[in-house]
């Protein structure tokens, strides 16, 4: 950095555009305003001008505010202090932090003091210090309150903003109906070395929710499993009411080795209703793997219905991969002709507890996104069925360890065969 000594150094001289520059540079790698000014070659005054503003200039001259103020709420005194918000420090508490760092106070002691967090004020001392030339670092207040404001501007773009790759990843699982976790998995799954490609499902959630980002296109949450753009707290669902059906073997006398899914072959199954209850989909679900199957009800719901195509659909599977646990809806009443038929047992859950098929309930949920509530379920085919189905085993799921179902399924049932 070599500048050499104006021979006009009076007011109005020129103007010091690069000395101006190196100035401020020197100061952001710790000089003091005398050495920085020193080795520029200008005055001890034009420096402190420089880095405080000028408040009063003479011959009637504009007021200068300071090179980092951001607006003409910077350049007044009272914006120093101003408290703002109280998850932010005070430029008055950074000035306590500094005097107590000198008087050689403990991380814990000044946080005691101004009633904060010791992470805080030990964060704070982290971030903003600055870089001495003897190789060490200070902590200086106005410096650090500046870069902490400068750090604080809004809005910011966030990183799938920042990233088209990344963005473009996200956008094409949404469209194949993934979940966001199920995309941040397999994002540190796919790129493992790439940090710019990992994010949580929350980061996802919010491109989606909070619009005026351009990070993620305001359609996809369509491909949500709740098909809302915006989060709504939990409620509990209305209790439905049971319809006793006759002869019913309950889930209490179920096998003990179905509650912990260690043994494959113990099944899950309800329907999903359509338009004014007169259309239906039977679900299948596999305790242990989540594999789903669907039962093509051309023909109704009633218990005749259901039973012919349950049985048909069971004749595709092994036979030792068959109990199966349903709700007490009426369309399973003649289950035990269906038990007769094809030799396995139902079991029926307790009244209001569809926690007692949770898998079910849950693939139900999914199902949703391809059959939504109010519509004909008549109008799809079985080929159409097997489509959806064999998306969801397609599926990486958290449960799982985020394997597949159907892979589960293979690995699980190898030895069996």
């Amino acid at each position: 950095m070599d500048f050499e000594i104006r021979e006009n150094r009076r007011p109005g001289g020129g103007r010091l555009v690069r000395e101006r520059a190196a100035y401020f540079e020197l100061m952001e790698q710790g000089y003091s305003t005398r050495d920085a000014a020193r080795i520029v070659g200008i005055n001890l005054r034009t420096g402190k001008r420089w880095r405080n503003g000028w408040h009063s200039p003479p011959h009637g001259q504009k007021p200068v505010p300071p090179i980092y103020g951001t607006g003409p709420a910077a350049a007044s005194p009272e914006a120093a202090d101003s408290p703002g918000t109280s998850r932010f420090l005070t430029e008055s508490e950074r000035i306590h932090i500094a005097d107590r760092l000198r008087e050689k106070a403990s991380i814990r002691r000044i946080a005691c003091e101004l009633g904060r967090s010791p992470s805080t004020i030990s964060r704070e001392v982290r971030r903003n210090r600055r870089p001495m030339p003897n190789g060490g670092f200070a902590y200086q207040p106005f410096h650090a309150h500046r870069r902490a404001e400068r750090r604080r501007a809004r809005p910011k773009t966030g990183k799938i903003g920042q990233n088209l790759e990344l963005r473009d990843f996200i956008q094409d699982h949404l469209t194949l109906r993934w979940s966001p976790e199920q995309i941040c998995r397999v994002l540190r799954t796919r790129f493992p070395d790439r940090p710019e490609m990992h994010v949580t499902h929350e980061t996802i959630y919010q491109a989606l929710y909070v619009q005026g980002r351009g990070e993620l296109r305001r359609e996809l949450t369509r491909a949500l499993r709740t098909g809302r753009a915006y989060r709504r707290p939990h409620r509990h669902a209305a209790k439905r009411i049971s319809r006793p059906v006759k002869n019913m073997v309950m889930i209490s006398e179920r096998p003990a080795e179905a509650a912990d899914r260690a043994v494959p072959g113990h099944w899950e199954g309800d329907l999903i209703i359509g338009k004014d209850g007169r259309s239906a989909i039977g679900t299948l679900v596999e305790r242990a793997t989540r594999y789903v199957m669907l039962v093509h009800l051309p023909h109704g719901h009633n218990a005749q219905a259901t039973r012919s195509a349950l049985a048909a659909t069971v004749e595709t599977l092994p036979r030792h991969l068959w109990p199966l646990t349903w709700d007490q809806g009426s369309e399973m009443a003649a289950h035990r002709a269906f038990t007769v038929a094809t030799d396995i047992p139902v079991y029926f859950c307790d009244p209001a507890s569809p926690w007692q098929r949770g898998s079910n309930e849950n693939t139900n949920g999914l199902l949703r996104q391809y059959f939504p509530k109010g519509t004909d379920l008549t109008v799809h085919t079985p080929e159409d069925l097997a489509a959806v189905a064999a998306e969801l085993n397609s599926r990486p799921r958290k449960t799982l360890g985020w394997q597949t179902p159907a892979g589960r399924l293979r690995e699980l049932t190898a030895p069996l065969n």
